[in-house]
């Protein structure tokens, strides 16, 4: 089934050439099918920046209100599992491991900032680590595996700020600064996606940021122990940067984002071949800012990037992008079946579909 998966939708890519991109569900072009966004209503008004899809069945949700959502029946069903007494949060990161056992992430000043986990699918949650700092803003989390992670937050002392765990998330502790680089003023990360951060094999992660004076990536070879940083291609100020990162090996990689005061203006993409050593912006980029991205998991020149105007597909390993939507999506994510969903605001949560 996977087989026939990855070539259904390595055909249906392919398709898209031929397809009018301005469209918002293109009708097919002569022997060719579109992609879709299929809706999966979940019931509820909250704006999901956190997304992690396990299968085609089971993927969590995450956003604002204290919002946590779980589907097992691939959509059709939505049950909302979040911890009690939480509506004040934003859970704007969660990576979820199986239909049982997920982590997840508020953002905020001070003890806003904090991370829950569950292992019996949200029916009780512990807290894993409560944040005591009022400077450190938590942003975003990425796993090298369901033990090991890391959680990235904005400047404390004038540089970043990295959180550790070696137990899935039960409990964390943050990780020596003397390895960092310091930070530009006025540099942050964006808690857009659950993107920010993100990891590759047993020791590779790389973050972004924006707002200074450019919009660079960090990564770290050790687990968060030592990092070194780059400029991008992308404009930096306030309210622009990159937004999201995604990499299929520990060499390709995507930073992607934008200005979410502009989102219909100026490239906001850039491709690397070194690991983030250095970055490049591609022949054609999508058409303003995007904050999440993600390759297909057995398809690897195909990546898929969201934003508030829209939805590309890439064939081409992100060197050129085709239209396929213009819903409004903040966030998304390929399984290892290969299926990708997408989650937004108003409580929209999609899965993609091979089909008109």
């Amino acid at each position: 089934m996977r087989i026939v998966r990855a070539l259904a939708l390595a055909v249906l890519a392919t398709g898209l050439l031929a397809v009018p991109a301005a469209a918002e569900n293109p009708p097919a072009a002569a022997g060719a099918v579109p992609l879709t966004w299929e809706l999966k209503p979940t019931g509820s008004e909250a704006r999901f920046r956190g997304l992690s899809a396990v299968s085609r069945k089971v993927a969590w949700a995450s956003g604002s209100l204290g919002t946590v959502l779980r589907t097992t029946d691939g959509g059709a069903t939505w049950n909302s599992v979040g911890p009690p007494d939480t509506a004040t949060l934003q859970f704007r990161d969660i990576e979820a491991f199986d239909e049982n056992t997920a982590v997840i992430l508020s953002i905020g000043p001070g003890a806003e900032s904090r991370v829950y986990r569950t292992t019996d699918g949200g029916a009780t949650w512990s807290p894993g680590f409560v944040n005591d700092d009022p400077n450190a803003f938590y942003d975003c989390m990425s796993f090298f595996d369901r033990r090991n992670g890391i959680a990235m937050s904005d400047p404390v002392g004038g540089k970043f700020r990295i959180l550790s765990t070696s137990d899935g998330g039960a409990s964390w502790k943050v990780l020596p600064d003397n390895g960092m680089p310091p930070a530009l003023p006025a540099e942050a990360g964006f808690a857009a996606s659950g993107q920010c951060v993100t990891t590759h094999g047993r020791s590779d992660a790389w973050f972004a940021t924006g707002g200074g004076a450019a919009a660079r990536v960090f990564h770290s070879g050790d687990r968060g122990l030592t990092w070194t940083v780059t400029d991008t291609p992308l404009r930096s100020k306030a309210s622009a940067g990159v937004f999201a990162l995604a990499f299929r090996d520990s060499r390709h990689g995507i930073a992607i984002g934008g200005d979410f005061e502009a989102p219909t203006g100026g490239d906001a993409l850039a491709l690397t071949g070194t690991g983030g050593r250095t970055w490049k912006v591609p022949p054609q980029t999508p058409a303003g800012y995007r904050s999440g991205v993600t390759y297909h998991p057995f398809l690897p020149n195909v990546v898929i990037a969201v934003g508030p105007t829209g939805s590309e597909v890439s064939i081409s390993g992100g060197r050129t992008w085709h239209a396929f939507d213009q819903g409004s999506f903040d966030t998304v994510d390929c399984t290892r079946d290969g299926s990708c969903w997408a989650a937004g605001e108003k409580g929209r949560v999609a899965r993609l579909r091979l089909g008109g």
